[in-house]
C-alpha cells in the first residue's frame, strides 16, 4: 500500500493529465445534475489548479433555481463556514487565499457539499489535499450529502483511510453520478 504523500503526488499528476485530455469534462458532469440528491442548498467550490471546475454545474443549478454557496476558511484547523454565492459575484481571498464570497454575504448551511479531491474509491473514500478542512466540515455538518466532484479517471481501487477521514455519499464525474452503497 502506498503512503498518502506518495499517492497525492501521483494523483496530482494524473489529474493534470486528465484535465488536458478531457477539456469538456465539467460540462459533461453538469449534464448529470438531475441525478444528484434532491436538496435546495448546494455548496460548490472555486477550482484551484487542475481541479474539475464546477462552474458549468453551478450555472445549471442556479438556472434551475437552487441556492448556491461557497466554503470559506475563517479559522485555521476548524470547519469551514459557507456563504451564499451568486454567480459572477465578486469574490475575495479567504484566510488561506481561496476565492470566497465577502464577509457581508449571508452564512448558510448547505444540504449538499460538493468537494474537490485527488482520488476516490468505490467505498466512498476520498483523498484530498491533506489540510483536513473538508473532513472537519463533514464532521460539523453530518446531515449534509458529501459528494465528490472529479474526473472518472481519478478513481482508484482502494484508498488508505485514517479514522479522521470521512467517507463520501457519492461521486459526480463526467460519466455520471454514482451513490456509494
Amino acid at each position: 500500500m502506498t503512503d498518502k504523500r506518495e499517492l497525492r503526488a501521483r494523483m496530482r499528476g494524473a489529474r493534470k493529465r486528465l484535465a488536458v485530455e478531457n477539456p469538456d469534462a465539467a460540462v459533461r458532469a453538469a449534464n448529470h445534475a438531475d441525478d444528484l440528491p434532491g436538496v435546495v442548498v448546494h455548496a460548490l467550490y472555486r477550482p484551484i489548479g487542475s481541479e474539475l471546475d464546477p462552474t458549468p454545474l453551478a450555472r445549471r443549478l442556479a438556472y434551475e433555481g437552487y441556492d448556491l454557496c461557497l466554503p470559506v476558511v475563517v479559522e485555521l484547523n476548524a470547519p469551514m463556514i459557507f456563504r451564499r454565492w451568486l454567480l459572477d459575484q465578486p469574490l475575495e481571498p479567504d484566510l488561506v487565499g481561496v476565492p470566497a464570497p465577502p464577509p457581508l454575504a449571508e452564512i448558510v448551511t448547505p444540504e449538499l457539499i460538493l468537494t474537490p479531491l485527488l482520488a476516490f474509491d468505490g467505498a466512498g473514500g476520498r483523498l484530498g489535499q491533506g489540510g483536513g478542512y473538508y473532513d472537519r466540515t463533514f464532521v460539523a455538518l453530518p446531515d449534509a450529502h458529501r459528494i465528490g466532484f472529479a474526473y472518472a479517471g481519478q478513481e482508484v481501487e482502494h484508498l488508505p483511510l485514517e479514522p479522521h477521514d470521512i467517507r463520501l455519499h457519492g461521486v459526480l464525474t463526467e460519466t455520471g453520478y454514482r451513490a456509494v452503497p
